[in-house]
């Protein structure tokens, strides 16, 4: 696993309270040199939680003009399950449009990249990427990184998770020693052909072992799988 990748994985997996979760973001932040990092949770009661790195006057006005129902990026990433870079979303509205100037005012920057996250009970969560750059530095930068982000998103949500109290309990059964290669492999950066090469299978066997540990961990995708196994001690990378 690259370097950075696990100083930030083993700095989140510390964090034993909110106000840790809120340094591992400001770490985060630092570590892969971005303006901004913001996680945002909301579960199914309405109530939200957030670690985020902007502006606190900012936060309040956003707040105070309620505008998550005009948010872009919320509206549109509630309705997906993959990562969303910001120029994917509708920025054509007149209120978004003013929504955007302000924010820009006020120190984010035009680049974005927010990560989906569903969880137990409702759960919507973002983490969010934020950068004042050119277009060719953030199509480098999240070419380079994407599938980083994919797993601190993950590992993020279950430490909040965690601190919340959120029952996180799954009936399933132990993951097979297959499973758990593959998973490894995953986590460690190797693509599927290199993963099923090195376990001396097929990738057709390969994804039926991915399958089905995705199942028994109850997650969304395999890489919130390789997350899950991971921060529940499953895996080790």
């Amino acid at each position: 696993m690259d370097t950075r990748l696990t100083r930030a994985l083993d700095r989140i997996a510390a964090v034993d309270s909110f106000e840790g979760l809120q340094a591992g973001i400001q770490d985060l932040r630092d570590l892969y040199d971005v303006d901004h990092v913001a996680y945002h949770a909301v579960n199914a009661a309405g109530g939200q939680y957030a670690a985020l790195t902007y502006d606190h006057d900012w936060v309040a006005h956003y707040l105070d003009q309620d505008y998550d129902r005009i948010d872009p990026v919320v509206l549109g990433c509630y309705r997906r399950f993959n990562p969303v870079d910001w120029k994917a979303l509708d920025w054509s509205p007149r209120a978004a449009r003013r929504f955007l100037g302000e924010a820009l005012d006020a120190g984010l920057g035009a680049q974005g990249l927010s990560v989906p996250v569903r969880g137990p009970h409702g759960r919507f969560a973002l983490l969010t990427v934020n950068h004042r750059c050119d277009d060719r530095r953030w199509a480098l930068f999240t070419s380079n990184f994407l599938q980083d982000l994919i797993l601190i998103a993950h590992y993020v949500n279950e430490v909040a998770l965690r601190l919340e109290g959120v029952d996180q309990t799954q009936p399933s059964s132990p993951l097979s020693p297959r499973e758990i290669d593959a998973l490894r492999l995953l986590g460690l950066g190797r693509s599927r052909a290199q993963a099923a090469d090195a376990l001396s299978i097929s990738e057709h066997t390969l994804r039926a072992y991915l399958e089905s540990a995705r199942y028994k961990l109850g997650a969304a995708n395999t890489t919130h799988a390789v997350a899950l196994a991971v921060t529940r001690g499953q895996v080790l990378l």
